[in-house]
Protein backbone atom coordinates (compact mmCIF):
# COMPACT_ATOMS: atom_id res chain seq x y z
CA UNK A 1 0.00 0.00 0.00
CA UNK A 2 1.18 3.53 -0.74
CA UNK A 3 1.74 5.81 2.59
CA UNK A 4 -0.04 8.39 2.90
CA UNK A 5 1.72 12.09 2.25
CA UNK A 6 1.71 15.48 3.37
CA UNK A 7 3.13 16.91 0.15
CA UNK A 8 1.43 19.68 -1.39
CA UNK A 9 1.82 19.15 -5.46
CA UNK A 10 1.08 22.59 -5.95
CA UNK A 11 4.05 23.02 -3.71
CA UNK A 12 6.10 20.61 -5.32
CA UNK A 13 5.03 21.62 -8.81
CA UNK A 14 6.15 25.76 -7.66
CA UNK A 15 9.50 24.73 -6.90
CA UNK A 16 10.44 21.85 -9.84
CA UNK A 17 9.62 24.64 -12.10
CA UNK A 18 12.74 26.46 -10.75
CA UNK A 19 15.03 23.74 -10.05
CA UNK A 20 17.89 24.40 -12.35
CA UNK A 21 18.27 27.44 -10.33
CA UNK A 22 19.64 25.91 -7.04
CA UNK A 23 23.13 26.61 -6.89
CA UNK A 24 23.03 30.31 -8.93
CA UNK A 25 23.56 32.65 -5.65
CA UNK A 26 22.09 35.70 -8.09
CA UNK A 27 19.17 33.70 -8.96
CA UNK A 28 15.99 32.30 -7.01
CA UNK A 29 16.89 30.81 -4.46
CA UNK A 30 19.58 33.94 -3.87
CA UNK A 31 18.01 34.63 -0.05
CA UNK A 32 18.89 30.97 0.67
CA UNK A 33 22.80 30.88 -0.23
CA UNK A 34 22.39 34.49 2.06
CA UNK A 35 20.65 32.54 4.61
CA UNK A 36 22.74 29.60 4.83
CA UNK A 37 26.13 29.96 7.44
CA UNK A 38 23.68 31.19 10.31
CA UNK A 39 21.96 28.12 9.63
CA UNK A 40 25.00 26.18 9.11
CA UNK A 41 26.30 28.09 12.01
CA UNK A 42 23.64 26.80 14.07
CA UNK A 43 23.25 22.84 13.09
CA UNK A 44 27.29 22.53 13.40
CA UNK A 45 26.77 23.70 16.94
CA UNK A 46 23.93 22.19 18.31
CA UNK A 47 24.84 18.72 17.31
CA UNK A 48 28.31 19.52 18.47
CA UNK A 49 26.89 20.01 21.58
CA UNK A 50 24.41 17.36 21.56
CA UNK A 51 27.16 14.49 20.24
CA UNK A 52 30.19 15.90 22.84
CA UNK A 53 32.17 16.58 19.14
CA UNK A 54 34.46 18.96 18.58
CA UNK A 55 33.31 21.53 15.89
CA UNK A 56 36.55 22.81 14.82
CA UNK A 57 37.88 19.37 14.33
CA UNK A 58 38.53 17.34 10.40
CA UNK A 59 34.84 15.34 10.11
CA UNK A 60 33.90 16.46 13.43
CA UNK A 61 30.33 14.24 12.80
CA UNK A 62 31.85 11.03 10.87
CA UNK A 63 29.70 8.08 11.95
CA UNK A 64 26.15 10.09 12.41
CA UNK A 65 23.64 9.65 9.70
CA UNK A 66 21.62 13.02 8.93
CA UNK A 67 18.87 13.40 6.79
CA UNK A 68 18.05 16.28 5.11
CA UNK A 69 13.86 16.36 4.31
CA UNK A 70 13.14 18.50 1.42
CA UNK A 71 16.46 19.32 0.54
CA UNK A 72 16.05 21.30 -2.55
CA UNK A 73 18.93 21.52 -4.42
CA UNK A 74 20.98 20.39 -1.47
CA UNK A 75 22.45 23.55 -0.39
CA UNK A 76 22.60 21.69 3.38
CA UNK A 77 23.61 18.55 2.45
CA UNK A 78 26.50 19.20 0.78
CA UNK A 79 28.24 20.93 3.78
CA UNK A 80 26.85 18.38 6.23
CA UNK A 81 28.51 15.58 3.83
CA UNK A 82 31.86 17.36 4.21
CA UNK A 83 31.29 17.90 7.77
CA UNK A 84 31.78 14.20 8.06
CA UNK A 85 27.76 12.95 8.84
CA UNK A 86 26.31 10.14 6.24
CA UNK A 87 24.10 11.74 4.35
CA UNK A 88 20.55 10.77 2.90
CA UNK A 89 19.15 13.28 1.43
CA UNK A 90 15.16 13.56 0.23
CA UNK A 91 13.09 15.68 -1.21
CA UNK A 92 9.77 15.13 -3.40
CA UNK A 93 10.45 17.33 -6.12
CA UNK A 94 12.16 14.95 -8.85
CA UNK A 95 13.69 17.68 -10.72
CA UNK A 96 14.99 19.38 -7.29
CA UNK A 97 16.67 15.69 -6.66
CA UNK A 98 18.30 15.96 -10.41
CA UNK A 99 19.62 19.11 -9.62
CA UNK A 100 21.17 18.03 -6.60
CA UNK A 101 22.59 14.68 -7.12
CA UNK A 102 24.31 16.44 -10.40
CA UNK A 103 25.59 19.23 -8.20
CA UNK A 104 27.05 16.78 -5.25
CA UNK A 105 28.68 14.53 -7.99
CA UNK A 106 30.84 17.27 -9.47
CA UNK A 107 31.83 17.76 -6.02
CA UNK A 108 33.15 14.81 -5.42
CA UNK A 109 30.21 14.58 -2.47
CA UNK A 110 28.48 10.71 -1.53
CA UNK A 111 25.16 11.27 -0.70
CA UNK A 112 22.56 9.39 -0.59
CA UNK A 113 20.29 11.42 -2.99
CA UNK A 114 15.92 9.82 -3.03
CA UNK A 115 12.36 11.46 -4.30
CA UNK A 116 10.66 10.34 -1.62
CA UNK A 117 8.90 11.98 1.46
CA UNK A 118 9.17 11.20 5.12
CA UNK A 119 5.92 9.41 5.50
CA UNK A 120 7.70 6.62 2.70
CA UNK A 121 10.85 6.26 4.86
CA UNK A 122 8.88 5.46 7.47
CA UNK A 123 6.79 3.05 5.69
CA UNK A 124 10.08 1.36 4.30
CA UNK A 125 11.56 0.91 7.61
CA UNK A 126 14.22 3.11 7.57
CA UNK A 127 16.83 2.75 10.13
CA UNK A 128 16.88 6.33 12.34
CA UNK A 129 18.94 9.08 12.15
CA UNK A 130 20.76 10.57 14.24
CA UNK A 131 20.83 13.86 12.96
CA UNK A 132 17.27 15.31 10.61
CA UNK A 133 17.47 18.70 9.62
CA UNK A 134 13.71 19.81 8.42
CA UNK A 135 14.83 23.40 7.62
CA UNK A 136 12.05 26.07 5.73
CA UNK A 137 9.92 22.63 4.80
CA UNK A 138 6.73 22.44 6.87
CA UNK A 139 5.21 25.75 5.74
CA UNK A 140 4.91 24.25 2.41
CA UNK A 141 3.40 20.62 3.56
CA UNK A 142 -0.39 20.12 3.26
CA UNK A 143 -0.24 18.77 6.76
CA UNK A 144 2.12 19.96 8.92
CA UNK A 145 1.52 18.14 12.30
CA UNK A 146 1.77 14.89 10.42
CA UNK A 147 4.79 15.51 8.75
CA UNK A 148 6.18 16.87 11.41
CA UNK A 149 5.00 13.25 13.88
CA UNK A 150 6.29 11.27 10.80
CA UNK A 151 9.90 13.64 10.64
CA UNK A 152 9.93 12.79 14.24
CA UNK A 153 9.55 8.75 14.16
CA UNK A 154 12.42 8.72 12.25
CA UNK A 155 14.96 10.04 14.61
CA UNK A 156 17.39 7.57 16.22
CA UNK A 157 17.03 7.53 20.33
CA UNK A 158 19.36 10.55 21.87
CA UNK A 159 19.04 12.37 18.37
CA UNK A 160 18.39 15.95 17.02
CA UNK A 161 15.94 17.27 14.48
CA UNK A 162 16.44 21.21 13.71
CA UNK A 163 12.69 21.93 12.18
CA UNK A 164 13.77 25.82 10.63
CA UNK A 165 10.00 28.10 9.39
CA UNK A 166 8.69 31.20 9.50
CA UNK A 167 6.31 32.61 11.76
CA UNK A 168 3.16 33.62 11.55
CA UNK A 169 2.88 37.21 12.94
CA UNK A 170 1.71 40.33 10.85
CA UNK A 171 5.45 41.23 11.04
CA UNK A 172 6.59 38.60 9.44
CA UNK A 173 3.35 38.74 6.66
CA UNK A 174 5.18 42.53 5.79
CA UNK A 175 8.71 41.45 5.61
CA UNK A 176 8.70 37.87 4.79
CA UNK A 177 5.25 37.96 2.33
CA UNK A 178 4.93 41.60 0.99
CA UNK A 179 8.27 42.71 1.42
CA UNK A 180 10.47 39.78 -0.12
CA UNK A 181 8.13 38.63 -2.18
CA UNK A 182 6.82 42.03 -3.90
CA UNK A 183 9.09 44.94 -2.78
CA UNK A 184 12.37 43.81 -2.49
CA UNK A 185 11.51 40.90 -5.10
CA UNK A 186 13.54 38.18 -3.67
CA UNK A 187 11.30 35.54 -3.67
CA UNK A 188 9.06 34.55 -6.54
CA UNK A 189 5.77 35.93 -6.08
CA UNK A 190 3.36 33.16 -4.56
CA UNK A 191 6.60 31.29 -2.58
CA UNK A 192 4.86 31.81 0.55
CA UNK A 193 1.47 31.40 2.17
CA UNK A 194 1.42 33.19 5.21
CA UNK A 195 -1.79 31.41 6.88
CA UNK A 196 0.46 28.44 6.58
CA UNK A 197 3.19 30.04 8.45
CA UNK A 198 3.44 28.52 12.18
CA UNK A 199 3.67 29.64 15.51
CA UNK A 200 6.15 28.18 17.96
CA UNK A 201 3.25 27.24 20.12
CA UNK A 202 1.80 25.15 17.44
CA UNK A 203 4.97 22.94 16.69
CA UNK A 204 4.86 21.76 20.19
CA UNK A 205 1.07 20.97 19.93
CA UNK A 206 1.78 18.88 16.79
CA UNK A 207 4.38 16.93 18.90
CA UNK A 208 2.41 17.08 22.18
CA UNK A 209 1.62 13.20 22.31
CA UNK A 210 4.86 12.12 21.14
CA UNK A 211 8.32 10.95 23.09
CA UNK A 212 10.22 13.98 21.76
CA UNK A 213 11.45 17.12 23.65
CA UNK A 214 11.06 20.40 21.78
CA UNK A 215 13.35 23.97 22.91
CA UNK A 216 13.55 27.63 21.32
CA UNK A 217 12.45 29.36 19.18
CA UNK A 218 15.81 30.84 18.38
CA UNK A 219 15.52 33.68 16.11
CA UNK A 220 17.01 34.58 13.13
CA UNK A 221 17.12 38.12 11.81
CA UNK A 222 18.54 40.36 9.33
CA UNK A 223 20.30 43.13 8.58
CA UNK A 224 19.86 45.28 5.41
CA UNK A 225 22.90 47.54 5.91
CA UNK A 226 25.38 44.56 6.57
CA UNK A 227 23.37 42.72 3.99
CA UNK A 228 24.09 39.04 6.41
CA UNK A 229 21.83 37.11 8.92
CA UNK A 230 22.60 36.36 12.03
CA UNK A 231 21.36 34.67 15.43
CA UNK A 232 18.56 37.27 17.36
CA UNK A 233 15.93 37.04 19.86
CA UNK A 234 13.70 38.31 17.85
CA UNK A 235 11.81 35.34 16.83
CA UNK A 236 8.82 37.25 14.90
CA UNK A 237 9.73 36.40 11.33
CA UNK A 238 12.34 33.52 11.03
CA UNK A 239 13.04 30.97 13.59
CA UNK A 240 14.66 27.34 14.57
CA UNK A 241 13.35 25.07 17.20
CA UNK A 242 15.52 21.47 18.44
CA UNK A 243 13.55 18.53 18.97
CA UNK A 244 15.06 15.56 20.62
CA UNK A 245 14.44 12.02 22.04
CA UNK A 246 16.01 10.31 24.46
CA UNK A 247 18.56 7.75 24.72
CA UNK A 248 17.54 4.51 24.72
Amino acid sequence: MTPASSIDPAEVERFSRIAAEWWDPKGKFAPLHKFNPVRLAFIRDQAALRFGRDAAAREPFKGLRLLDIGCGGGLLSEPMARLGFSVTAVDASERNIGTASAHAAAQGLEIDFRASTAEALEAEGVAPFDVILNMEVIEHVADPGEFLRSCGRLLAPGGLMIVATLNRTLKAFALAKVGAEYVLRWLPAGTHDWSKFLRPDELRTFLRDEPLAMQGPFGVSYDPLGGRWSRSSDCDVNYMMTVTRDAA
